[in-house]
């Protein structure tokens, strides 16, 4: 009992070194801990990958064949530590034949895309600049009809991964958001995804999955890293400054475009099965004898542009590809901020049914500044925007869109 009570007393005569040393030691459990947790999670994914590898392949049939572009400066240069330790390993106890291409500098996945071979699988890993550069060389390719229907995976290791809350679950744990991400891929559950096509007369067209943003909020959200030492005030800080700077903070540009066309109908997930020979037969016969009445085709109508100057505080142009299970009415919104009537000029672009459009941007004043097309930076400029419909299919989890449909 003296020893208990002498220990007691010589931390209270050192307590500062007590408490110091209490601080360590939770903080070093709690980072065990988490280590721990990791590795569990690391070991359920492996083992749910393993079952996989071990499904028996026919004679005939090949091993599923991926490439996957890796970008190892995302993350802070954390991202091919993250794949080796969360991703590889699932891959290849899968069984699936991989091929790892790491980029070296931005821009260079458009160029590794124009190289690509045909695979089974693509599988971008990185954050949203690598996602864009892919997809963006992938449908420049001249033969991107056949490659478009390559399924892509996306493994989130960037610093900003928008499209990884759109197909996965959302997790605070960074493990498990990969392994997560990863077993996606191995499971063969894809959802379509609408692709904007942004084309300038300079340059060559960029493939946006998000969106077009240009404005005031734009040019503030970018700015709030330079106020990093006012801390939680950094944001208010940015915005009062850019009014200080500029007010009234309107930016004019024109609008022009058609009029919305329905979209064709979904295509069916599975194949109908075929019907019977004697049913094929009586098919043939019927529609020999009585041969269907061809309608006459319609002479296409001209096309009826609208044009419309705006000034507003900024100008959205975005997809549904957030929620690519609960799309609403349309699958492209234009929206304006700090102009009603604006707003509801163009109010068909929210309230009608499904559509594929084409619109003309244009930006008249000299310096426009910048826009953000899926949160990487361009020179602002006059420009087309188009929507491509269910142009690419992704890789998801199965669970966030049973929740969804249920």
């Amino acid at each position: 009992m003296s020893r208990v009570v002498k220990v007691f007393r010589t931390l209270r005569n050192h307590w500062k070194k007590s408490t110091f040393a209490v601080c360590v030691l939770s903080y070093g459990g709690h980072w065990l801990y988490g280590k721990h947790c990791d590795n569990v999670l690391r070991r359920e994914a492996c083992i749910e990958a393993r079952a996989f590898g071990h499904q028996l392949i026919g004679p005939q049939e090949h091993l599923k064949k991926a490439i996957v572009i890796l970008n190892p400066a995302a993350c802070n240069g954390k991202a091919n530590s993250l794949f080796e330790k969360n991703a590889a390993p699932i891959l290849h106890l899968a069984g699936v034949e991989v091929k790892i291409v790491k980029t070296d500098y931005e821009g260079q996945a458009k160029k590794l895309m124009e190289l690509m071979d045909q695979t089974d699988m693509l599988i971008i890993a990185g954050g949203d600049g690598t996602l864009q550069e892919v997809i963006t060389g992938l449908l420049r390719r001249v033969d991107e009809e056949t490659f478009s229907k390559i399924p892509i995976g996306f493994i989130p290791l960037g610093s900003s991964n928008s499209l990884s809350q759109s197909l996965h679950l959302v997790s605070d744990n960074k493990v498990q958001h990969i392994t997560s991400a990863t077993l996606s891929i191995l499971k063969g559950e894809t959802v379509p995804l609408d692709v904007l096509q942004i084309k300038s007369e300079k340059e060559q067209p960029v493939f946006a999955l998000f969106g077009l943003r240009w404005g005031a909020f734009r040019d503030v959200a970018s700015s709030i890293s330079k106020y990093w030492y006012l801390g939680p005030l950094k944001t208010r800080a940015a915005h009062w400054f850019s009014s200080l700077k500029q007010w009234p903070q309107s930016h004019q540009a024109s609008l022009s475009y058609l009029a919305p066309v329905p979209r064709p109908p979904d295509l069916p997930t599975e194949i109908p099965p075929r019907p019977n020979l004697l049913y094929r037969i009586y098919c043939r016969l019927k529609n020999y004898w009585n041969p269907p009445i061809e309608e006459p085709l319609k002479e296409p109508e001209p096309e009826r542009w609208e044009s419309k100057d705006i000034s507003t505080l900024e100008l959205t142009v975005s997809t549904h590809n957030k929620n690519p299970v609960k799309r609403v009415s349309t699958d492209i919104i234009v929206a304006l901020h700090g102009n009603v009537c604006i707003i509801n000029s163009i109010e068909f672009f929210i309230t009608e049914g499904h559509y594929d459009l084409l619109l003309f941007f244009s930006c008249p004043q000299e310096g426009a500044g910048f826009y953000d097309i899926d949160n990487e930076e361009y020179e602002a400029m006059s420009v087309e925007v188009r929507l491509l419909p269910r142009k690419l299919r992704f890789f998801c989890s199965a669970e966030p869109f049973e929740i969804l449909k249920g």
